[in-house]
């Protein structure tokens, strides 16, 4: 896929309502509306312990895997919330972001943060 089509969504906040009421109704939207053919999902910070707390928001995340949309996690934010088993468990590719966060910056691909 050519990058200058390719969205990364960096979701760090953990409030629900920044969550349910605007990141994942874009994300799911952009793909199934074909906005962008390639995208990628990266839960980093508090909205990993958000994730693995809220069944509403799994669910949503299972539908984002089912729509081909890449979703990582990063590893240590993740252990320090004690919930890497939780994501991992979710289908979720949890992993050290920092390489592949700037990898995507310094790519054509569009990243843009929650």
């Amino acid at each position: 896929m050519a990058a200058e089509n390719s969205l990364v969504v960096l979701w760090t906040s953990g409030d629900p309502d920044v969550a349910k009421k605007m990141v994942f109704m874009y994300t799911i939207n952009a793909k199934k509306r074909g906005w962008w053919q390639d995208i990628k999902f990266i839960v980093w910070g508090p909205s990993s312990k958000l994730l693995s707390e809220d069944q509403e928001l799994q669910e949503q995340i299972k539908e984002f895997i089912k729509a081909d949309i890449n979703v990582e996690a990063c590893q240590a934010c993740a252990d320090q919330y004690g919930v890497s088993d939780d994501l991992a468990e979710l289908g979720i590719d949890v992993k050290y972001m920092g390489e592949p966060l700037t990898d995507y910056l310094k790519s054509d691909s569009k990243v843009i943060t929650f």
